[in-house]
């Protein structure tokens, strides 16, 4: 099983995620709204200043996705649908990872079937 997780920049493709989700086959998945680092850090503090030259043009807010897989191909198929919809090699956009999950507890046992 994997964690597929996709911090998406550009909330314009929010709609059209998730619409690959539910026609990939994705039973579930979580959206929050995040920012990023460079949202965070206080640039009064002068040790942080200098991060708000280098993060120029980042987005400061975003939408971060994520949804545990257990089929591989089902898994596979949704970050192809993805790659497809959106240029996650254009600077800006988000990036998508996935991490092994090896413990999962709160699901039931048909939900662990996906």
């Amino acid at each position: 099983m994997q964690l597929l997780v996709l911090v998406l920049n550009k909330e314009e493709y929010m709609e059209e995620v998730l619409t690959i989700f539910v026609e990939a086959g994705v039973k579930g998945a979580t959206v929050l709204d995040s920012k990023g680092m460079g949202r965070a850090v206080p640039y009064d503090i002068p040790i942080f200043a200098t991060l708000k030259n280098i993060m120029k043009g980042t987005h400061f807010y975003n939408r971060t996705i994520f949804a545990a897989i257990k089929d591989e191909e089902l898994l596979n198929k949704t970050i192809d649908m993805i790659r497809k919809t959106i240029d996650l090699d254009k600077e800006g956009t988000g990036i998508l990872f996935t991490v092994p999950i090896s413990k999962i507890y709160g699901l039931t046992k048909e939900e662990l079937k996906w």
